[in-house]
């Protein structure tokens, strides 16, 4: 028997932007010999976007064959520290300066500014034999304060036994945003939430563990031969989220771009470049590609949701 099942597919008209310049190279204050478009800089970006961000470097590094930037693939709070600290000049990371931040990197007369770059589904991942996969936000809070422990609290009848909930780093974004944006700034409470050291262990952990939830950047999650970003990773499931108050098949999303598109996916945080670089050099240069054309089009094969650009929507169905 058929079943017939609609994808709604993001396509994407990208707006143009200014092209990279060149400038005469020159040593600046510090040392830099760095320019909009060449020489060498080392920047800070939250781990768990490095599949995209290994992705922009390449092709940036291609276009740009002066040009070599070099990643420090670290959690949100250090990457953000190095920039105060004037250790780097960007950082890629999901979340905008604060207001202290500005204040103390204006104080000292810098000029800090932040570039939307792309929109991103925070994804929760299960072990494949678990056929438990919908979920909402409030019992994702109640997981977080251990209000929940087992999955049949959540999923009456489940034999999943006890809930493991695995983040990738204990100062990722991803932490940041539970705390602040499931939980209302309260921190998490529950003994049976831990945090590895990055993503790539998050989803080793869930392979292995029947009652695990994996909390990632949807970025680690396509598989690179399907162009439309509908295949995950076929050694896990992936969860739908619901904001109702029980969820269903029919209420429930999974972090697909058009779900990040028109807001089903309760579960969505925004991906800055956050720059602090007074000579307008390299740092620049690659966080403004990032926001070009080129940079936009990585972005939208990643599987995230670019900033710029008009979206167009096609409904295809497919036979299964």
């Amino acid at each position: 028997m058929k079943k017939r099942v609609s994808y709604i597919f993001v396509g994407l008209t990208l707006l143009s932007v200014s092209l990279l310049a060149s400038c005469g190279q020159k040593k600046h204050k510090g040392g830099r010999t760095d320019t909009y478009s060449s020489g060498v800089i080392s920047f800070a970006s939250d781990e768990s976007f490095s599949p995209i961000i290994e992705e922009e470097r390449q092709i940036f590094e291609t276009i740009y064959n002066q040009a070599k930037v070099k990643p420090i693939y670290t959690n949100e709070s250090d990457g953000i520290n190095m920039l105060l600290k004037n250790k780097v000049c960007l950082v890629i990371t999901a979340r905008d300066y604060k207001k202290s931040e500005l204040k103390n990197l204006r104080d000292r007369t810098f000029m800090p500014k932040a570039l939307k770059i792309a929109y991103d589904g925070l994804a929760l991942i299960v072990n494949k034999s678990n056929l438990d996969t919908c979920i909402t936000v409030k019992d994702i809070a109640r997981i977080l304060t251990g209000k929940v422990a087992q999955w049949n609290q959540i999923h009456p009848g489940s034999k999943n036994g006890q809930i493991t909930l695995v983040f990738d780093n204990r100062k990722s974004s991803a932490v940041h945003f539970a705390e602040d944006s499931i939980l209302g700034g309260k921190p998490i409470a529950s003994p049976n939430v831990f945090a590895t050291q990055k993503t790539a262990d998050v989803i080793s952990y869930v392979e292995k563990t029947p009652g695990a939830i994996g909390i990632i950047g949807s970025n680690w999650l396509n598989d690179s031969r399907d162009t439309t970003n509908l295949t995950f990773n076929k050694n896990i499931r992936l969860m739908s989220v619901s904001r109702k108050d029980k969820a269903t098949p029919m209420n429930s999303w999974k972090p697909y771009q058009y779900y990040i598109y028109n807001g089903n996916y309760p579960l969505i945080r925004t991906v800055y470049a956050l720059l602090n670089d007074p000579i307008n050099g390299l740092p620049w240069g690659f966080a403004h590609f990032l926001a070009s054309p080129k940079g936009q089009m990585i972005i939208l094969k990643s599987g995230l949701l670019p900033v710029q650009g008009n979206i167009t929507i096609r409904d295809v169905n497919v036979s299964e």
